[in-house]
């Protein structure tokens, strides 16, 4: 397959990877909080979320990502020396570790999908963020291509990582009144 045509399709296919992980984390505050509330509501609100997450999940977002994997995998066959890169190896840590994160999500999803629930609604605010900050440094690695300028990619990342923390802080206080 031509290399542009697998580029194009691995960047569609990570970006409907990221659109499922993103919002599975959101199901599951939706379906975390709907436990809060009486019944029927309670009921209810539990069901329809739980078909949600599955057809999501199981539908979109599982299928992205063995495709991001395979195409991603294919375009280094054919560009090999991308490997001699240092920016490469950073970058496939960090997908590497977003393999993690996705099973890590699976996890979470078998318990929800059995009604069991180990985190609060902000603790996995603050695990959706997670994903938003593997977008991130991703990205800026692949279009940058660099890995020497640490301490301006590391204080950006910082500094995402406290306006995120410091939104769901705002967001949680709102939320109280």
């Amino acid at each position: 397959m031509n290399l542009l045509w697998l580029k194009a399709l691995h960047i569609i296919f990570v970006v409907t990877w990221f659109a499922g992980l993103f919002y599975i984390v959101r199901l599951f505050i939706y379906q975390r909080e709907a436990q809060d509330k009486a019944d029927p509501d309670k009921r209810i609100l539990t069901e329809q979320f739980k078909i949600m997450s599955r057809r999501l999940w199981l539908g979109i977002t599982w299928p992205s990502a063995i495709l991001t994997l395979i195409l991603g995998g294919s375009m280094i066959y054919q560009l090999p020396g991308y490997l001699e890169k240092p920016w490469m190896h950073v970058k496939l840590t960090l997908v590497l570790l977003l393999y993690v994160y996705f099973f890590l999500c699976h996890m979470m999803f078998k318990e929800q999908q059995s009604d069991v629930y180990n985190m609060s609604s902000t603790g996995l605010r603050l695990w959706n963020e997670l994903a938003t900050l593997f977008l991130f440094a991703i990205v800026f690695l692949v279009v940058c291509k660099s890995t020497t300028d640490w301490i301006q990619m590391a204080g950006g990342m910082a500094l995402l990582v406290l306006a995120l923390v410091g939104g769901i802080t705002v967001y949680n206080r709102l939320r109280k009144f």
